[in-house]
């Protein structure tokens, strides 16, 4: 199993405001991938910080899931936006 943990940091609220447009199409299309145990993307009580949490089965599943992101409209409109995660197993 692969979990990702840590965040997303926005640096003012346009950047959240991508994240805001972007992101629902992002969990609906990561959530229907092969090998998607749970993958949760949520705000914290700062407007411009996400808690995500992912856990795939396997290493795999996962890799399949950076190579869809990188080429995902998700990731084109986001890819300047600070993410700090941690990746385990």
């Amino acid at each position: 199993m692969i979990t990702l943990t840590g965040r997303l940091i926005c640096a003012d609220a346009a950047q959240a405001a991508l994240v805001q447009l972007y992101l629902p199409d992002h969990i609906r299309l990561t959530r229907a991938e092969p090998g998607c145990l749970s993958f949760d993307v949520v705000p914290t009580s700062d407007p411009l910080v996400w808690q995500v949490n992912e856990t795939f089965t396997d290493r795999a599943a996962f890799d399949a899931h950076q190579t869809r992101t990188r080429e995902s409209r998700w990731f084109k409109e986001t890819a300047h936006i600070r993410r700090e995660f941690r990746i385990i197993g």
